[in-house]
């Protein structure tokens, strides 16, 4: 594959957070593009939805992943289960396993699969380590894989950022959990976009990891502070408790914050880590966005655009950071 080819790709996850996004996204950029739902009535509504490929099928069926498959050149891989259920990690681990060896089955010339960045010397969070688990199963999976590792994901409609949002919105004054003090390196939607859309045609084979942040490392601690700041909020105090658990801080969440607690929980329990870039390597291969990678306060001014209009706009009618009408009713 080179840069400038256009390409047969398989998008699962189209009616989440980032599939809703990247879908257009490949599409402006000329390539064909299929989609693997369960259902195909939440895609109706969707402006690209005629100028996609609809499977309605599930992603635990190894018959609908091969229908799904034939004659796709990239997948993406966008699923995971935050649903607060116990057996998560299971389920998870058969899907990844189940979408490889269909994917090397159908002769598909790469995976890519958006993850999360973590540390690499410390005992993760049970929802980083799956996350983590289900990258390694993909690239042992016989095809080629790209695994993008990212943070904080700064766009409305990210769950990690509208609980930023609520939280720093809802709490003049907060206890927080020692994590708010933990190094973070978050990224924008657009970007992240940006390297997605680039690993479909990245030349070569490549099977490994690439870490992607934006250009600012941060605590928890400042981002509700510079959100504020952007926001045109007064400053918010923060002092921190020793004794709040991740569960304990994830109830917390849902108290104050509209996010459902199934989401919530794992968010909360993998902010326990520091998740900064090691490497930069993404740039060297896929290139760095047009411009540069959008510092935090850029990116949270962009999310906080057209926040004050009824009607939510399509996505990929609008700059991705933007709340669109895909994303979740407790958004925004």
């Amino acid at each position: 594959m080179t840069p400038d080819q256009h390409v047969r790709v398989l998008v699962t996850g189209a009616t989440g957070y980032i599939g809703s996004r990247l879908v257009p996204a490949l599409l402006a950029a000329g390539h064909e593009v299929r989609v693997l739902t369960r259902s195909a009535d939440r895609l109706k509504n969707r402006e690209w939805h005629d100028a996609v490929d609809i499977i309605e099928g599930d992603a635990t069926s190894r018959s609908d992943l091969d229908k799904a498959l034939t004659d796709i050149d990239v997948a993406y891989y966008l699923l995971h289960s935050m649903d607060g259920a116990a057996d998560f990690e299971e389920r998870d681990r058969e899907l990844a396993r189940t979408f490889g060896l269909a994917a090397e089955a159908a002769g598909t010339q790469r995976i890519v699969y958006l993850s999360g960045l973590h540390p690499d010397s410390e005992k993760l969070s049970t929802h980083l380590a799956s996350r983590v688990e289900v990258g390694d199963l993909l690239m042992a999976s016989g095809v080629p894989t790209v695994v993008l590792q990212a943070a904080i994901i700064i766009g409305s409609g990210s769950a990690s950022f509208e609980m930023l949002r609520h939280l720093t919105h809802n709490l003049p004054v907060m206890l927080t959990p020692k994590w708010v003090n933990n190094r973070i390196q978050p990224i924008a939607i657009g970007d992240v976009l940006h390297y997605l859309i680039g690993a479909a045609t990245l030349s070569g084979e490549h099977n490994r990891t690439f870490d992607i942040g934006g250009p600012d490392v941060l605590t928890y601690r400042e981002m509700i502070h510079r959100f504020a700041k952007v926001s045109g909020l007064r400053t918010r105090a923060i002092l921190t408790v020793p004794v709040l658990t991740p569960g304990l801080a994830s109830h917390w969440v849902g108290f104050v914050t509209p996010v459902p607690s199934g989401i919530a929980k794992p968010l909360v329990g993998s902010l326990i880590h520091e998740v900064v870039c090691q490497e930069n390597d993404v740039d060297d291969t896929i290139g760095a966005p047009e411009g540069g990678a959008m510092t935090f306060d850029e990116a949270v001014n962009a999310a906080l655009v057209g926040g004050d209009v009824d009607t939510r706009p399509e996505p990929g009618t609008v700059e991705p950071g933007q709340l669109t009408a895909a994303d979740p009713d407790w958004a925004g």
